[in-house]
């Protein structure tokens, strides 16, 4: 990752494992653990032509524009699936 972190690591760090509230969420067991798998999207990159005002607008809102885009078209694919197994 090349941005910089906003969380307090040393602080988290210095953190026992009492000092965490674990009350909203449920305890994970071995069977969970044994059976996880980490997935993460695959990126590919692609020529996309947009309105030059859309363009301006999400790149002034700071660096990580196409962040921005994928996150936006992924809540709009979220919602179209959430649409069609709910119907």
């Amino acid at each position: 990752m090349n941005k910089v972190s906003k969380t307090d690591w040393k602080r988290l760090a210095e953190m026992s494992d009492e000092d965490i509230d674990t009350s909203d969420i449920p305890e994970l067991g071995d069977d969970f653990f044994n059976h996880a798998q980490l997935r993460m999207p695959a990126k590919k990159s692609v020529t996309l032509r947009l309105d030059e005002d859309v363009l301006e607008f999400l790149k002034s809102e700071g660096q990580g524009y196409q962040t921005r885009i994928n996150k936006l078209l992924r809540n709009y694919m979220d919602v179209q699936l959430h649409r069609v197994h709910h119907k």
